[in-house]
C-alpha cells in the first residue's frame, strides 16, 4: 500500500507506541479531567499536530542535522525537559481552589499538548529510524509513501485519543463527588511530569 511494506505490522507498532505511558498520554488525560471531552479532543488534535510537524521534519532530514550538531539537539532536549518540569511543579504547588494549571479552554489544551509533543527532539530521531523499517525500496512512491504513513499515524492517534478521552471522562464524572481524589491525582500528575522532564534531561 503506497510503498509501505507489511502495513498491518506498521499499524500494530503505532498502536503499541500510542499506549506506552508518556507526557503525551498524561497531557491527554489531564486535559480531559480538566476540560471534559472538548479538552481531551483538543489535546488529541494538539498531539497530532505536533507529531505531524516532527514526522515531516524527520523526512526533511532534521534528524540528521540534530545528530550532526549535538549542541542543538541537547538545547532542544533541555528546553523540553524544563517545560515538563515547570508544568509538574505548578501542579504540585497548586493550592485547593486555585486556578487549574491547564486552562479549560480547548485552544489552550491544543497548544499545551502540541508543545509537549514538539519539545521532544528524540521523536524526530525516532521517526527517522522508524519509517525506513516499513518502506519498500522497490515500491516506494516518494512523498506519497510518507504521506500515507503520516495519515495512518494521525488517524490512529485520533481514534486512540477519542477512546482515552471518553474513558477518562467517564471515570472523572464518578470522582467529582470527592474533590480530594482530584487533587491527589493532580499532584500525582505533577510528579510524573517532573519525572518525564528529568528523564528527558539526563537521557543520552
Amino acid at each position: 500500500m503506497f510503498g509501505v511494506t507489511d502495513y498491518g505490522a506498521f499499524v500494530a507498532a503505532i498502536i503499541i507506541f500510542l499506549a506506552i505511558p508518556g507526557p503525551g498520554n498524561l497531557a491527554l488525560i489531564t486535559s480531559t479531567g480538566k476540560g471534559g471531552i472538548r479538552g481531551g479532543l483538543a489535546a488529541t488534535l494538539g498531539i497530532i499536530a505536533g507529531d505531524q510537524v516532527l514526522m515531516w521534519a524527520a523526512v526533511a532530514g532534521v534528524a540528521a542535522l540534530l545528530i550532526a550538531y549535538p549542541a542543538a539537539f541537547h538545547a532542544v532536549q533541555w528546553l523540553g525537559a524544563a517545560y515538563l518540569a515547570w508544568l509538574g511543579a505548578r501542579m504540585l504547588l497548586a493550592k485547593p481552589g486555585s486556578a487549574p494549571v491547564l486552562n479549560i479552554r480547548p485552544r489552550q489544551y491544543f497548544r499545551q499538548a502540541a508543545l509537549i509533543t514538539l519539545l521532544n527532539p528524540k521523536a524526530i530521531v525516532f521517526y527517522m529510524a522508524f519509517f525506513p523499517l516499513f518502506v519498500d525500496p522497490q515500491r516506494h512512491q516518494g512523498m506519497a509513501t510518507f504521506g500515507a504513513m503520516a495519515a495512518t499515524i494521525a488517524g490512529l492517534t485520533f481514534l486512540y485519543g477519542l477512546g482515552a478521552t471518553l474513558l477518562t471522562h467517564f471515570l472523572a464524572e464518578r470522582m467529582r463527588a470527592n474533590p480530594a481524589i482530584g487533587r491527589a491525582l493532580e499532584k500525582l500528575a505533577g510528579v510524573f511530569l517532573i519525572g518525564f522532564g528529568v528523564k528527558l534531561a539526563v537521557s543520552r
